[in-house]
């Protein structure tokens, strides 16, 4: 049994990968340079597939970066910084790439049918503050649906199936599962900044530092920043 594994280098893609591991897949992992503010979480997408049992390791590149239209693929937006819970599920934040994931699924899919593989697992959360569209369950259905219609292994009866471990689990759950899983959290990466330490302000930072303080438990990797330790629920 095959699996493809949407693999960022973030926690919950690399608890993903773990998971796929441990549910007995033959995994080949996909990482994406499209151009994204910085290159720093395919560092951690790199030495997370070196860690674990991966067939392969392929990266995609391609430039979002020629339309912009988030703050991942525009420098000339700035990362939203130091917001609580409450600011953070206002709205859609400027974070959020345009189609990302119907991207990454429609490359993992392709992939996947090349290889003959029954599974791709993706890493998406719909309880994450994000609020991203393109995580949520009906989201990933339709995506379901797609990869049943657009495939000549779905047309002939065996669609590639869409995994998503984590759709339903907050946030400290995940960490959690990537503990049980043996996940080397010193090696994943969620800072939206980059850098050689992360930034402990932006969303991503604040999110992953209060499931790990909820926990009672030290965040291995280094920040830069220290209004983190105010923790997420207030201003920075």
């Amino acid at each position: 049994m095959k699996a493809v594994i949407l693999l960022s280098g973030g926690l919950d893609s690399s608890t993903v990968l773990y998971q796929a591991v441990a549910d007995g897949y033959k995994c080949h992992a996909l990482s994406f340079d499209y151009q994204q503010r910085h290159q720093r979480e395919l560092k951690a997408a790199i030495a997370i597939a070196q860690s674990t049992q991966v067939l392969a390791h392929k990266l995609v590149t391609f430039d979002l970066r020629s339309w912009g239209g988030s703050a991942l693929t525009d420098t000339s937006i700035g990362l939203p910084s130091n917001r609580s819970v409450s600011e953070m599920s206002q709205d859609i934040p400027v974070t959020y790439v345009p189609a990302r994931n119907s991207i990454f699924l429609s490359f993992a899919l392709a992939y996947a049918e090349t290889i003959a593989a029954q599974r791709v697992y993706i890493g998406v959360n719909a309880l994450d503050y994000s609020g991203y569209p393109d995580c949520r369950p009906d989201y990933i259905q339709a995506m379901q649906e797609a990869f049943r219609l657009g495939t000549k292994q779905g047309r002939e009866g065996q669609p590639i199936t869409i995994e998503t471990p984590l759709i339903n689990l907050k946030k400290t759950e995940i960490i959690q599962l990537g503990n049980q899983l043996g996940v080397p959290w010193e090696k994943t990466w969620s800072c939206y900044a980059g850098g050689g330490l992360a930034c402990g302000v932006c969303d991503a930072c604040r999110l992953r530092l209060a499931a790990f303080a909820e926990l009672g438990w030290e965040d291995p990797i280094p920040y830069r920043a220290q209004t983190y330790q105010k923790g997420v629920g207030s201003k920075g």
